[in-house]
């Protein structure tokens, strides 16, 4: 091949990829559902599979295009989402309903789409949610579920609620919550504004509810595992608040399983939020009202 054969490729090289990046963008948010149970939390990873990878490689084959998914939470190894925001940017277009059957149609089972919403382009999943929404779920009877194996976190012994609910009281507000993140936890900001943390039950079920304007790492499964710790009579309720104080992880009581924690909402500003489509918080079989 001679030397000018070579530069009109280059050249022909750099014309496309010009083009490529003078394309229309379009950025699309996703609420999505998983079952946590098979996968290594939300992040890709090299050597175990995340929800992320599955993601990306079904709607990177629909785009045509590589893409990459930003999520408003990352969430463990067998935690759920019942409404995981999220968003992607691409250059190609295709009709809402395409992408969505399209998607859904190369995602594992336990992986969906709920819906999908064209948005502007400054919108970020993560950086731009104000509030993120869990629910942690605890079957508390004798027997063990066989068809909520690994949907619900099963606690055979009876919980004493009422004293749960006491320490639970004191959880909303701003609080700094080091007593309550994973050792490894990497964030250098430990305070946290939660907004509500309700505990109730519901039949057999035993219903956490918390939303806050950030969660540290394992911050909800431990708060979930000392109030455990309180509902077995093995703390007092007040034993929370001294924790608590303590900024001390080794203090608290034992992580609690991933099994019954679901991610169920993000929360934008206004001029977003009112974009994005309106879906039952869940999970659905619980029929909580909204």
């Amino acid at each position: 091949m001679t030397i000018p054969e070579i530069e009109n490729i280059k050249n022909d090289n750099i014309k496309t990829q010009t083009a490529t990046e003078n394309q229309a963008t379009y950025t699309l948010a996703i609420a999505i559902e998983f079952l946590g149970t098979n996968y290594h939390g939300w992040q890709r990873q090299r050597e175990v599979l995340g929800v992320q990878e599955a993601l990306e490689t079904a709607i990177s084959k629909v785009a045509n295009e590589p893409v990459e998914v930003v999520a408003a939470g990352r969430t463990d190894s067998s935690v759920h989402a019942s409404n995981m925001i999220a968003h992607f940017v691409t250059h190609a277009y295709r009709p809402t309903h395409n992408w969505l059957r399209g998607i859904n149609s190369l995602l594992p089972d336990d992986i969906a789409l709920r819906w999908v919403q064209p948005m502007p382009a400054d919108f970020h999943a993560r950086f731009g949610a104000i509030a993120r929404h869990y629910r942690y779920i605890t079957l508390n009877q004798a027997q063990r579920p066989a068809i909520l194996n690994h949907q619900v976190t099963h606690i055979y012994e009876p919980l004493d609620l009422a004293a749960m609910q006491l320490a639970a009281a004191d959880i909303a507000g701003t609080h700094d919550f080091s007593s309550y993140r994973a050792a490894a936890c990497q964030s250098n900001q430990p305070i946290r504004h939660v907004s509500h943390a309700r505990l109730f039950a519901h039949g057999q079920f035993i219903v956490f509810d918390i939303q806050a304007d950030g969660f540290l790492h394992h911050m909800v499964r431990n708060l979930m595992g000392t109030l455990y710790a309180i509902g077995r009579h093995e703390l007092p309720p007040a034993a929370f608040l001294d924790i608590l104080a303590k900024k001390d992880r080794s203090i608290a009581p034992p992580t609690a399983s991933g099994d019954g924690l679901y991610f169920i909402n993000a929360y934008y500003p206004e001029r977003f939020q009112q974009l994005l489509p309106h879906a039952p918080l869940t999970p659905v079989w619980l029929n909580l009202p909204d």
